[in-house]
């Protein structure tokens, strides 16, 4: 009798568990054909199809809001209350994707299919998957009764990165009091396959800051009959040849010496050697220098700046008038775009180069490495993928997290979606994301709101 009520419990948490998994994809498969790109799409219908999801779900219409400066362009937030006794939690996403061409793709982008064992479609990565699970999670908990100690808010933003024009910088100068919180998770941590196998579990608390210097020269020009050693197009070349000899000093902060420290026991080799060495000694020559040949490493260390954009002269038989050169640059956390800029005139080396910051840096410090979130993250990995470990990682690009950071909440990239790391497609052709991985993805980040709020 025992054996039989055991066995029916069993059978009832499977039969819960793909109700679970089944609301998810239904809502993932929704978000992914509503079409949210700039060019033609509408985040305004995605932001209203989440709404009435939560409306039906039981959630008061006071407490879900569709608004935004752009009626095509509409931004959700949601709230699920709890007690009151600790500040909310903000669970943030964007509903918003990169243009897709279907004879780009194998397949339709915007319908949702599921081949080989992947889903496939615009944004089934960056960022709809996410957007999916935290709307999810807050019917999943309507379901049970479950009372967290905080209120829980879902933003689904639209115009990622886009500044106070929309977005989560919008909601923060106009309306602030709707995703006011202790803390955010948002995308930006990477879970990462290797070979076939689970590698990593990432919790990105830092990121680096956006910052363009355009470079230009401007002289008389004249008739390429009767050239001049006095070039704009040569002066430029010059001081970008200088420039791409240049490397900005090393340096260590709290998160990538933690990433390099849990990095080392993974890698072996000289690599591992190298990890190890710079997280014991964050001065070791030898170490930086070899690390710095490779792309990833190279960008954890330092402020980088490299050239992205050229253009010169008006005519192939006069001398050129004006020369420009875009330099596009990551500067770490803490690092001056002013001292950036004399840095790039001091190595430039030539006055006749103008160099002028294309808008506005929006600084970003990074989030302290709060125990009772990294904790949280460790135990929840090892309880879904014993021995996986949990490394904390500075994103190179950029994500919405500035714009909270500056605002005073801490905000964490963590997602539990493992994907390839040698086949990532998000903003690429057949963007895809694997079944199983979304659903482990949604099960963990279930599993880590849960225990952050209770």
């Amino acid at each position: 009798m025992i054996s039989r009520f055991i066995v029916g419990l069993v059978v009832l948490a499977f039969a819960q568990l793909d109700a679970h998994n089944q609301l998810a994809r239904d809502i993932y498969k929704e978000l992914i054909e509503i079409n949210t790109t700039d060019s033609i799409g509408n985040t305004t219908t995605a932001a209203e199809a989440m709404a009435a999801r939560l409306t039906s779900a039981g959630f008061p219409e006071s407490d879900i809001q569709v608004l935004g400066p752009n009626p095509r362009k509409g931004n959700l937030v949601a709230r699920y209350r709890g007690t009151g006794r600790r500040k909310p939690m903000l669970l943030l996403a964007h509903l918003d994707v990169v243009e897709a061409l279907r004879e780009d793709w194998s397949l339709d982008p915007f319908k949702l299919t599921e081949k080989d064992g992947y889903f496939y479609g615009r944004g089934s990565t960056d960022d709809k998957a996410m957007a999916a699970v935290w709307v999810a999670t807050l019917i999943h908990f309507r379901q049970e009764g479950y009372m967290p100690d905080r209120d829980l808010i879902v933003a689904l933003t639209a115009d990622e990165e886009a500044g106070d024009y929309n977005g989560v910088d919008w909601i923060l100068k106009n309306h602030r009091e709707l995703i006011d919180a202790d803390f955010a998770l948002n995308e930006g941590g990477e879970s990462l396959i290797k070979d076939g196998k689970y590698l990593l579990n990432a919790v990105q608390p830092s990121e680096k800051v956006y910052q363009s210097f355009r470079l230009e020269v401007r002289n008389a020009g004249g008739h390429s009959s009767r050239p001049v050693k006095d070039n704009a197009i040569y002066h430029l070349a010059e001081g970008l040849t200088r420039l791409s000899k240049y490397q900005f000093p090393a340096r260590l902060n709290e998160v990538t010496l933690g990433y390099f420290q849990r990095m080392s026991a993974l890698q072996s080799g000289q690599l591992g050697a190298d990890m190890k060495a710079l997280a014991k000694n964050p001065s070791d020559k030898s170490a930086i220098a070899r690390l710095s040949t490779l792309p990833y490493e190279n960008a954890l260390l330092r402020t980088t700046c490299v050239a992205t954009r050229l253009e010169g002269g008006h005519a192939d038989n006069a001398l050129p008038q004006t020369a420009r050169a875009v330099v596009n640059c990551r500067l770490l956390p803490g690092d001056s775009p002013v001292e950036v800029r004399a840095t790039l005139i001091r190595v430039i080396d030539d006055p006749k180069i103008s160099v002028t910051p294309i808008g506005d840096a929006n600084p970003s410090e990074a989030s302290p490495l709060r125990p009772d979130i990294m904790g949280a993250v460790e135990q929840i990995t090892n309880q879904m993928w014993p021995g996986i470990p949990v490394i904390p990682v500075m994103s190179t690009g950029a994500t919405d997290g500035l714009y909270l950071r500056n605002a005073g909440i801490p905000t964490y990239g963590v997602s539990g979606f493992f994907e390839d790391v040698d086949d990532t497609r998000a903003h690429g052709r057949d963007e895809r994301l694997g079944v199983r991985q979304f659903y482990e993805g949604r099960e963990f980040l279930y599993r880590l709101v849960k225990a952050l709020s209770s």
